[in-house]
């Protein structure tokens, strides 16, 4: 089974940056899931891919991942978008353009 090291794009809906400086190593189903034909519920017997490990620094990860024989990718970096322009900066007195409204 192998695992996936990588560190999570910050979320769309807040200006924050939580959750987003921790590298998280999680397994890849060995199987995908099934539906439980009583109640219809998703159902796996891989328990595995309920962990998260999370590290500080990517080599960490790395170095767990190799002292334990798990076989790894590790996926690039997310880029973010350059911040806009608050709302406030488009009333501002030193604009380029006037605000014709």
């Amino acid at each position: 089974m192998t695992a996936r090291i990588y560190r999570p794009s910050p979320n769309a809906m807040q200006s924050g940056r939580g959750k987003s400086k921790q590298w998280l190593l999680v397994h890849e189903p060995l199987a995908p899931h099934q539906i439980e034909p009583l109640m219809g519920y998703t159902t796996s017997a891989d328990t595995r891919q309920q962990i998260k490990l999370s590290f500080s620094t990517l080599e960490a990860a790395e170095a767990y991942a190799q002292k334990n024989g798990i076989p790894y990718t590790v996926q690039p970096v997310h880029q973010t978008t350059p911040k806009r322009v608050s709302y406030s900066d488009n009333f501002r007195a030193g604009r380029k353009t006037p605000w014709t409204h």
